[in-house]
């Protein structure tokens, strides 16, 4: 069943409730291939601030019927928690699932004001690969165990992940997988890249060849992978450093400082 047995109200009318979808809500990089994938799977909507994004058509003949989930894929910013509470009042879905990278404390945050369950799950992968990515990777989700209907919430998730092809991990609370985004994943990507770059600006004081002079490096890393040789380029992009502002670290603030100087050496 889809929904909690001891909710009375689904019990009673179940049979009107056999007919339901999912909405994915952002159809970005991010959210135009979670709706692909969940739609191999369940009727699935989607809907985003640009009409030129959605399936109008099928967006009008699937609107009213009852949603399951609802998969947010918008970026994050000031009102992101308002604009949740907004659409868990619109749409009345059983469960809210979130992919976006947010700030920490927002799934709590949003958890203890809504009586719903609030499942965090989000995206690994590079965005013109995503599709190929959801699938690759394991995906990681979490729900608090005082959430309301959490067990149920965990079930569903993983039973239609797993029906459209996606591998699942639990975490124990929603806040462990939201630092796991920021300082393990992207944070962490930029801290290398950023020594990419300190050696970039070293081997162009001294003249020598960047690759060269890691190539000292390959055999090491080959037998124990812990010198891994990065490009040293410049940060760009709307993941690494715009996810520093959700942690307000002052030491991953580094990676910011250290790419600002990276830029006015090479321009130099």
């Amino acid at each position: 069943l889809l929904y909690p047995l001891n909710n009375l109200y689904y019990v009673k009318n179940l049979k009107k409730h056999l007919l339901t979808k999912d909405l994915v809500i952002g159809l970005g990089e991010i959210g135009d291939p979670i709706l692909k994938i969940v739609s191999k799977g369940f009727p699935t909507i989607g809907y985003d601030v640009d009409p030129k994004l959605m399936d109008k058509k099928k967006y009008i003949k699937f609107e009213n019927i009852p949603t399951v989930l609802v998969h947010v894929c918008i970026p994050f910013s000031k009102t992101f928690e308002s604009t949740i509470i907004k659409i868990e009042k619109k749409h009345t879905p059983r469960a809210i699932v979130i992919h976006s990278t947010i700030s920490v404390k927002t799934t709590e945050v949003l958890q203890k004001k809504l009586g719903i369950p609030i499942i965090y799950s989000p995206i690994r992968g590079v965005h013109k690969r995503m599709l190929k990515d959801l699938r690759r990777y394991t995906k990681f989700y979490s729900v608090f165990d005082w959430a309301p209907h959490s067990n149920w919430a965990s079930k569903l998730f993983v039973k239609r992940m797993n029906k459209v092809g996606i591998k699942t991990s639990k975490m124990t609370n929603p806040t462990t997988l939201e630092l796991a985004k920021i300082v393990v994943d992207t944070s962490y990507y930029g801290w290398l890249i950023n020594y990419a770059q300190i050696s970039q600006m070293i081997v162009s004081k001294h003249e020598v060849d960047y690759d060269e002079m890691w190539s000292f490096a390959g055999e090491i890393h080959k037998f124990l992978g812990n010198r891994p040789k990065l490009f040293p380029g410049f940060i760009g992009g709307h993941c690494v450093i715009p996810n520093l502002d959700l942690i307000h670290d002052k030491t991953l603030d580094e990676i910011k400082k250290m790419n600002s100087l990276y830029s006015r050496k090479i321009k130099k």
